[in-house]
């Protein structure tokens, strides 16, 4: 999934540290549910959706 921002802009969306995106982009974080739920909403997808290729 693309959707063109950069980790910055995604976290500023979702109100998170861009460390914290960077950190769940390189598989060394794992997200909670409730920052799941918040990366989904900036990203204007819905969870099950998300979770589909899983």
């Amino acid at each position: 999934m693309s959707a063109g921002l950069s980790q910055e802009q995604l976290a500023n969306l979702c109100d998170l540290d861009r460390t914290y995106i960077g950190g769940i982009e390189r598989g060394e974080r794992n997200p909670a549910l409730k920052n799941i739920y918040r990366l989904a909403k900036a990203l204007d997808v819905s969870l099950s959706n998300l979770f589909e290729s899983i």
